[in-house]
């Protein structure tokens, strides 16, 4: 196909790579966005959107098993067909993409389908399903959006085998009898608890010392036993040594010698991105760096911004749009326009119980030289949370620099823990001070009063 010249060229448009085309192309500039995967990208299809749906499903049905120490009697029969079919049919449109597309070319944008790879600055060649390339230059520049891959980690036997990774999990038709997990991060935590209330015996295989290594060690502790509680086994500080697959069989080898067998196995150990099949070395960066560095303007190089995954600050959908949103301003030239500030990024993980964090923990402060103020308080220990009964485990933790007394990060776990965050968020984000704080009046009887509770262990 012939050469195309435009304003700006935006490669990956998933969650960050939609919202900056969509914006720009409003603004009037002539932007093509290139994807060879479904526009959209993983959180949609593969992630955010499906698992939460599943997550739904199994948060129902951990309910109703509580019935019986609060209402009387329950019979629950797990039916996996209604969350496939709503996966399928409402969450995913059978994974088609066909309305992000219209949405971006009724925004004004334009949409190639295809792999790019920058081949100068501000030019880019897109492979074409047909087999065709065709080369676009940008007059002002290109969008870097093309966020992670499941991460393979290089075990023995196990690419001979037929592994899951999130994005066959989420379109299964059938719940498996048995699951080993190897990762015992986010994804892996919460497609674990999922399988399992639908009745698969499941076994998770972490390397770290505990769950959720990025959190508090109290949050993976918690999280460690409520599922062994409902029946999960989690198998923390071992790896996979080797891994096969013979009669519908998966066979895992652990570096202690332990055999792990199970019907089927979900790889959930991180993500990666190939730099070199994306020709970064073609502007001068580095082809085996693990992602692209950026200024607070989200510049990688002249004429190059980089959004999303890529840039390592959290493979997340509200990080990827937040960073959209300050590369167009830069694209734009606005004046006064806002710049990166990480100092309150938020994370959940909707297990049950959920579990939120936000800037540092405790061991990050200690590391950045703070004087570290810690402040912990039980959710069973406050009303709303005797009033839940069953189902109430969690705690919200608090790291302050006493110096300047104000938060720098904040944990929440327990029910709702993620929307309990959203008060420790403005906290750590606008520096309120913790004198402040406990000034506030906090709704009673409310699971959030547990952060007055954990304020007043600051001492």
């Amino acid at each position: 196909m012939p050469g195309t010249e435009v304003d700006v060229v935006v490669v990956g448009l998933g969650p960050g790579g939609e919202d900056i085309g969509a914006r720009l192309a409003r603004a009037g500039l002539e932007v093509v966005g290139v994807d060879g995967r479904l526009v959209g990208g993983e959180c949609p299809y593969y992630a955010c959107i499906p698992t939460k749906a599943m997550i739904r499903a199994t948060d129902a049905l951990g309910e109703a098993r509580r019935v019986p120490a609060l209402a009387g009697a329950a019979d629950v029969t797990p039916d996996w067909a209604l969350v496939a079919n709503r996966i399928r049919d409402e969450i995913t449109d059978n994974w088609d993409d066909r309305v992000a597309v219209e949405r971006l070319e009724s925004a004004g944008g334009r949409f190639v389908r295809g792999w790019a790879r920058l081949t100068a600055p501000r030019e880019v060649t897109v492979a074409r399903p047909d087999g065709t390339e065709q080369v676009i230059t940008a007059r002002r520049g290109v969008v870097l959006n093309t966020g992670t891959d499941p991460a393979v980690p290089p075990i023995d036997g196990l690419a001979e085998t037929p592994y899951w990774t999130n994005r066959d999990a989420v379109a299964v038709e059938e719940v498996p009898g048995s699951l080993v997990v190897l990762g015992g991060g986010p994804v892996g935590c919460e497609l674990a608890q999922v399988f399992a209330r639908f009745g698969s015996t499941v076994t998770i295989v972490q390397h770290a010392n505990r769950l959720l290594p990025a959190d508090e060690p109290e949050a993976g502790e918690l999280l460690a036993g409520a599922f062994e509680e409902e029946g999960l086994t989690v198998r923390t500080g071992l790896s996979a040594a080797r891994v096969s697959y013979e009669t519908g069989q998966f066979q895992v080898k652990l570096d202690n010698g332990e055999v792990v067998t199970a019907d089927r196995m979900l790889v959930a150990a991180g993500r990666r991105t190939d730099m070199k099949a994306l020709g970064v070395g073609a502007v001068g960066l580095d082809e085996s760096a693990r992602g692209v560095t950026v200024d607070e303007r989200m510049r990688a190089a002249d004429g190059l911004w980089a959004i999303g995954d890529i840039t390592g600050h959290g493979a997340f959908t509200h990080m990827s749009i937040y960073q959209a949103r300050i590369a167009a301003a830069d694209i734009l030239g606005e004046e006064d326009a806002e710049t990166a500030d990480y100092r309150a990024v938020p994370r959940v993980t909707f297990t049950d119980p959920e579990v939120g964090s936000v800037g540092l923990s405790e061991a990050a402060a200690r590391q950045k030289g703070l004087n570290v103020r810690t402040g912990v308080a039980k959710v069973s220990g406050s009303s709303r949370g005797f009033i839940h009964k069953v189902g109430n485990s969690g705690f919200v933790k608090l790291v302050e620099d006493a110096d300047r007394g104000v938060l720098v990060g904040a944990t929440s776990v327990g029910p709702a823990g993620g929307e309990v965050l959203g008060a420790l968020v403005v906290a750590v984000h606008a520096e309120v001070p913790t004198k402040l704080l406990r000034q506030m009046i906090y709704a009673y009887p409310t699971f959030h009063r547990t952060i007055e509770a954990a304020l007043a262990d600051l001492g």
